[in-house]
């Protein structure tokens, strides 16, 4: 396999696929975003599967193990904390992300690792996060294997972000994201090869959060999980 590089180009203006599939499908119950109904879907899993799984490979370099934390603060409305990533960093820079990254050799597990990652990026102390369960793992074009650990957020705790990885943080809310009416899918192609992928944008005030790619697939994921 020759040496490939994911393309340069903004993924707005990549044009929405239709999908009238999708447009029947329903928003996750409600009953299930909330702090006991996550805890009770965890506890007895159904069993589904994993609409996203790999996505197809920019470059041949080794895989390499990583973790993400999928934060639902509780509040009245559960939120989902996102990072806005740097623009100098090496993979994924500028994009909207899971707090995260590589597995390192000292870490005991996936879940470890993700917490681990959770304080060096945002300053999210451990003591404030109740593991809930991990998804599938997710193979991004880059080949970070990912696996994603979700995780409740509770009162109290405060974000200190490293500002070597992370521009920004901030909420969306779960309901937003759960609902399919929400999802749009993307599709080019690029070096031969048709590429696609799920998009969530979300209005923020005067500010768009474009949600997009692994994240988005990650979230697809989550959803296909809630809803089954």
């Amino acid at each position: 396999m020759s040496q490939r590089y994911p393309p340069v180009f903004d993924p707005r203006q990549v044009p929405v696929l239709p999908d009238v599939a999708a447009a029947r499908l329903p928003a996750a119950p409600a009953a299930r975003l909330t702090p006991d109904g996550l805890r009770a879907h965890f506890a007895q899993p159904p069993s589904w599967s994993p609409e996203l799984v790999r996505e197809r490979r920019f470059t041949d370099r080794l895989p390499a193990p990583a973790a993400v934390l999928i934060p639902l603060v509780m509040r009245d409305r559960l939120g989902l904390l996102l990072t806005q990533r740097t623009v100098h960093l090496s993979t994924h820079s500028g994009q909207i992300a899971f707090p995260g990254g590589k597995v390192d050799p000292e870490d005991l597990d996936a879940t470890a690792a993700a917490l681990r990652e959770a304080q060096e990026e945002i300053g999210l102390a451990a003591s404030h996060v109740e593991v809930l369960g991990q998804l599938p793992e997710y193979v991004t074009g880059t080949q970070f294997h990912i696996t994603p650990v979700v995780a409740l957020v509770g009162p109290g705790f405060s974000l200190e972000p490293n500002p070597d990885e992370v521009d920004d943080v901030f909420e969306v809310p779960l309901d937003f994201l759960m609902d399919p009416a929400n999802h749009r899918r993307h599709g080019f192609e690029w070096n031969g090869e048709w590429r696609e992928w799920y998009s969530m944008p979300y209005q923020d005030g005067g500010k768009e959060r474009f949600i997009w790619g692994a994240t988005a697939g990650m979230l697809r994921n989550f959803y296909r999980f809630l809803a089954a």
